[in-house]
């Protein structure tokens, strides 16, 4: 593969990248912002959110949906810009939220860390099943600082990287949206995957912070393809027109960067060896 190349530059905090509707959206967390990204690199903001960490998906009718995790929030996009309440997740566990994605029932799970970041002591991480109306409820606990989550196109397999635990993890989802058959979909030792993505062959990426790289890693665990890095990197995404771009959300990472620190923010892009999944 060839080196990637610099799309956008000086973000705050960039996080979560989506391909969506033939853009590339992401979230700026030390700006508070989520943003679309066009082929030259330009932004425009389309929402802005109060509160850490800013992550999104879409339902099925179209409508965005952001976690605003500090405060324990699900957000959802009206077609007027507004922001709505969804669901209360503080209700269920009063820590930092993390991940979300939704399947086409218009369900989200979201994650959540499980103890305050970075000052508090390690607790173990949860999932949340959030149904259409909003109700919520735990579906999956004792994951080590649950971070990227993804859903198999058929929408029967749900993965989470377990960042301190250096693995993926897989999940069966059931009729009912509910997760059961909990097992190690991969494990990836001296590792701590953060945002992933799931590519046409069944192979996920991960991005990967205290490393400085993206790696690409077959079920079981067997490492398919690395990219070494300058930054930390945050997370993944393949889009474009044929699926086969690769962006990469990289920061020089210290609790500054979501506070007014240097803007070392960037999303970089390269050619990948197979197209997004589904």
């Amino acid at each position: 593969m060839t080196a990637p190349q610099i799309l956008v530059d000086g973000l705050a905090f960039g996080e979560s990248p989506r391909w969506h509707e033939g853009r590339l959206w992401l979230a700026d967390w030390g700006a508070g912002e989520v943003l679309t990204v066009d082929a030259a690199g330009r932004t425009e903001v389309v929402a802005r959110v109060d509160g850490l960490p800013i992550c999104f998906d879409w339902l099925p009718d179209g409508r965005l949906l952001v976690v605003a995790g500090g405060a324990g929030r699900l957000l959802r996009r009206e077609p007027d810009g507004s922001l709505r309440a969804h669901a209360d997740l503080a209700a269920l566990v009063p820590h930092p939220w993390n991940e979300v994605v939704t399947d086409a029932r218009g369900n989200a799970y979201v994650n959540t860390i499980g103890f305050d970041f970075p000052a508090g002591d390690f607790r173990p991480g949860a999932v949340a099943l959030v149904a259409p109306d909003g109700t919520a409820r735990l579906v999956a606990g004792d994951l080590a600082f649950p971070n990227g989550m993804v859903l198999t196109p058929d929408g029967r397999t749900l993965i989470v990287a377990e960042s301190y635990a250096g693995r993926l993890t897989a999940y069966d989802v059931a009729a009912d949206g509910t997760l059961f058959g909990r097992r190690v979909w991969a494990a990836v030792p001296d590792s701590a995957p953060d945002g992933i993505c799931l590519d046409a062959a069944g192979a996920v990426w991960y991005g990967d912070v205290p490393n400085r790289c993206a790696v690409r890693v077959a079920e079981g665990g067997r490492v398919l393809d690395r990219i070494d890095l300058d930054r930390g990197c945050f997370a993944c995404a393949l889009g474009g027109p044929d699926g086969r771009t690769l962006h990469l959300v990289t920061t020089q990472w210290s609790p500054a960067a979501l506070s007014g620190g240097p803007r070392t923010g960037q999303v970089r892009t390269l050619r990948a060896p197979e197209p997004a999944a589904g």
